[in-house]
């Protein structure tokens, strides 16, 4: 109750005076790339707001209720966002629902036209179905193979995963799938 009426006070402000909203952007990037796109949108979002980035690893509830936005991204590997965002949201997801949150997923198979929204893209609806979190703003974005930089091990799995649903397979390659437009319409948006 008492957060709400923080909320609530906080938002009343005389005629002429522009509101700065504070934003928090948390991530869980495997390569770094979802971290990239984070950056982007604190770009976009950072004209007139306050905006942090931060790791879900560094992240403690505490500075939550600091901000008035918050925004979680996650990528896939594997088919899975890493278990540390399920872990976040379960412990964090009534104090998410009190304020205005969205969630985006970074994953290669977005680069294909039919899984590339949310309505579509099958690693956001199964994020959806086990966390039973309800983000008010969602997004998915393609993400990037850079096949150097990955172990011998990873090379060839993504390389075979990329053979079989007909993506780039030259391992000296480095592909970057995101619409960065799409990005920043995102944060247009919230």
């Amino acid at each position: 109750m008492l957060l709400l009426l923080k909320t609530l006070l906080k938002n009343i402000v005389p005629i002429g005076e522009y509101v700065m909203t504070k934003f928090l952007i948390i991530y869980s990037s495997v390569d770094g790339h979802t971290q990239k796109i984070c950056e982007r949108m604190r770009l976009n979002l950072n004209k007139g707001n306050n905006v942090k980035i931060i790791s879900v690893e560094d992240i403690c509830r505490e500075e939550l209720i600091k901000y008035d936005f918050v925004i979680i991204g996650a990528s896939i590997r594997y088919g899975k966002h890493r278990s540390n965002v399920y872990k976040f949201i379960k412990e964090n997801k009534t104090l998410l629902d009190k304020i205005d949150n969205a969630f985006f997923s970074v994953n290669v198979v977005a680069r294909k036209t039919n899984k590339s929204s949310p309505k579509n893209n099958p690693y956001i609806q199964k994020f959806l179905k086990i966390t039973k979190w309800e983000p008010k703003h969602l997004g998915v974005f393609a993400g990037k193979i850079d096949y150097k930089k990955y172990n011998l091990i990873d090379r060839l799995m993504i390389c075979f995963i990329m053979w079989v649903t007909k993506g780039p397979t030259n391992l000296n390659g480095a592909y970057d799938f995101t619409d960065w437009q799409r990005v920043d319409d995102f944060c247009k948006k919230l």
